[in-house]
């Protein structure tokens, strides 16, 4: 087993660990609190590694994100989950406007959008924070390298100084976590869910 990749991806970790990184990530997590606590939608998108960040992240709203708190769901929804949507609009007019049309045409003033991707430059991605901005959607990066033509489109962006793609990944799920477990009890604390509206889980269901 290669153990200096484990270590370097820690050491990766610990370097984003900054006073600068906290108050990045509370200004995300007030940013999508009070977005879902409005009445607002959650919406994610990515490629690749990253649309399965996407849909994680989704999930962990929709359904359960710890397992000794459960509430509601939150709304929220990965762009990457429809096949027929993502294949259609990518044999009709290319694949660098797929993300785009969705918030243009799901999207709402006052939602936010999170966009994923390591090297920041991922066009479909850049369009969808675009035209999200121009809808008054807030919008919030997950990137990684320098933050890339994303950076510019993203109100609030946590930037992982990095090139290595899988340890990028590996720090943006791992900030996702600590940004929705943010969330989850600021939404809890101002009485948007509620802890006690689903009933736990049976011991052989609730693991993972």
């Amino acid at each position: 087993m290669n153990l200096e990749a484990l270590r370097q991806t820690a050491e990766l970790l610990i370097r984003c660990a900054t006073s600068e990184a906290e108050l990045t990530l509370s200004q995300m997590e007030e940013a999508i609190s009070s977005a879902l606590a409005r009445g607002n939608k959650l919406m994610l998108c990515g490629n690749g590694g990253s649309a399965a960040d996407a849909q994680h992240l989704a999930a962990e709203l929709l359904v359960r994100l710890r397992p000794d708190v459960n509430r509601q769901g939150i709304p929220a929804i990965a762009l990457t989950m429809d096949a027929s949507t993502l294949s259609g609009y990518a044999n009709d007019y290319g694949f660098e406007g797929v993300f785009e049309r969705m918030v243009q045409t799901i999207g709402q003033p006052g939602d936010l959008l999170v966009g994923i991707s390591t090297s920041g430059q991922s066009e479909n991605v850049v369009r969808a924070l675009r035209a999200a901005q121009a809808m008054n959607i807030v919008t919030v990066g997950l990137l990684g390298g320098g933050g890339g033509a994303a950076l510019g489109a993203c109100d609030h962006a946590f930037v992982v100084p990095s090139n290595d793609t899988a340890m990028i990944q590996t720090v943006h799920i791992t900030v996702g976590h600590a940004l929705l477990i943010g969330v989850e009890d600021a939404l809890i604390e101002r009485g948007v869910v509620d802890r006690t509206d689903t009933a736990p889980l049976a011991p052989e269901t609730a693991i993972e």
